[in-house]
């Protein structure tokens, strides 16, 4: 069972970023504030939940949350900026878009560029460890894997719609064969 809080007397939010490691696509982040005594043992680390379940899993997470937000950073900016800096751009993109303001922030990882003047935690695999950055892991993948998808239709060549972007061996096939699109990151090792 997840840990509910890092802290529980202050409102707290979840952040987690999924599309670190692709070669096609943008970054993606969630932030997610949950009531301090909320509990659902259906909400895991993304990656150990199937698709479905996953889909199902964001209607709770919806309903629930005090508040929810996504964050986008499309690959121009990844280009210029750096994946890692991407990232964290990303999930102060998502912080920005909540509609209520937290008092402090726990991130997925061991990296985090301070937002605004809130205090905050890095926990390496807190998609694992608390409730609000599993949440925000599910929702940022869901969001990410729908957009990959609809990509994929105009990019066919790529299977995006299986890789989401990751560097399979089709995905790289496709790029050998077909070239680079504007939705790959140049600053990449794409094959």
């Amino acid at each position: 069972m997840l840990k509910s809080c890092y802290q529980s007397k202050v409102l707290e939010v979840g952040c987690d970023e999924v599309g670190r490691g692709c070669i096609a696509g943008p970054v993606v982040a969630a932030s997610v504030i949950f009531p301090h005594d909320y509990s659902n043992e259906s909400i895991k680390d993304s990656k150990t939940i199937s698709p479905k379940k996953r889909i199902e899993i964001e209607k709770e997470i919806k309903k629930h949350a005090i508040s929810w937000s996504i964050g986008e950073i499309g690959v121009v900016q990844i280009d210029e900026e750096n994946i890692l800096n991407a990232s964290f751009s990303a999930m102060h993109l998502a912080l920005h878009k909540l509609e209520v303001r937290p008092e402090f922030i726990i991130v997925d990882g061991n990296r985090f560029r301070k937002y605004e003047n809130i205090d905050h935690e890095c926990i390496i695999k807190g998609d694992s460890k608390y409730l609000s950055i599993a949440a925000a892991s599910i929702l940022a993948k869901n969001y990410r894997d729908e957009l990959m998808k609809k990509f994929s239709l105009k990019y066919t060549q790529y299977d995006w719609d299986k890789n989401f972007g990751y560097p399979t061996k089709s995905h790289r096939d496709g790029i050998k064969k077909y070239g680079v699109t504007d939705l790959h990151r140049k600053s990449f090792k794409l094959l």
